[in-house]
């Protein structure tokens, strides 16, 4: 199997971050990982995009009988068993159970501001610096381990088509941690095959509307 095939990583890193993969595929992705940075950076990514779909998901008061069936189940003694229901009532009952699923799966998976692309950039020694999302929008921006900057210099995002110069998206906030707008030409670049960047520039960006200082930290765009 060909471990450097990026669709076959991307796959396996989302099957890893899901917890679908068997315990013995788990042990070989697991040894894979502690040598390669770009796998790590992958899962950690993915894991992020899952926490995002639940914090929509608002929390379910548990009903009365559940509680008294976790004690049931843990102290016998002291409760009379529940008299056995006809297998009709517990068929109504998965039947709902599947209905209140799939109605918080929908909610989810149609939020009104879904997150359609991210990016993990990385610095020189490949660690992860900084994860962007890209909304609708913006780019919400997250710092991960972002070196400090003087006071008289800015770090500006750029987007790098596969054929073309970069294209300034904006000063990355403050701490690194806010949102950027993008323009109608922005989304449309986004919608393409870039590299996210990030350079350090005088304050206020770039002079020339080309990366003046040191690339600091890069990493792909990647659709979800």
């Amino acid at each position: 199997m060909n471990y450097q095939n990026p669709r076959l990583r991307r796959a396996l890193a989302a099957d890893y971050a899901i917890g679908v993969m068997s315990k013995a595929a788990r042990r070989r992705f697991e040894a894979l990982m502690r040598d390669d940075a770009k796998l790590r950076a992958q899962v950690a990514e993915w894991q992020e995009n899952l926490m995002v779909l639940t914090e929509s998901v608002a929390d379910q008061p548990v009903p009365d009988r559940v509680w008294q069936g976790v004690v049931a189940r843990i102290d016998p003694q002291r409760l009379h068993l529940p008299e056995k229901r006809p297998f009709w009532s517990g068929l109504r009952v998965f039947a709902a159970a599947c209905s209140l699923v799939l109605v918080v799966a929908l909610g989810v998976f149609y939020n009104h501001d879904p997150v359609s692309a991210s990016a993990t950039l990385l610095s020189g020694t490949q660690a992860p610096a900084l994860r962007v999302k890209a909304h609708a929008d913006y780019l919400q921006v997250e710092p991960l381990s972002l070196a400090a900057v003087q006071a008289d210099r800015s770090l500006e995002l750029w987007a790098i088509p596969v054929d073309g110069k970069p294209v300034s998206l904006g000063l990355v906030p403050k701490e690194g941690k806010g949102r950027v707008e993008l323009s109608e030409a922005h989304r449309a670049l986004l919608g393409t095959s870039v590299v996210l960047a990030v350079s350090l520039e005088p304050a206020g960006g770039s002079p020339t509307g080309q990366p003046t200082g040191p690339v600091l930290y890069q990493g792909p765009l990647a659709a979800l």
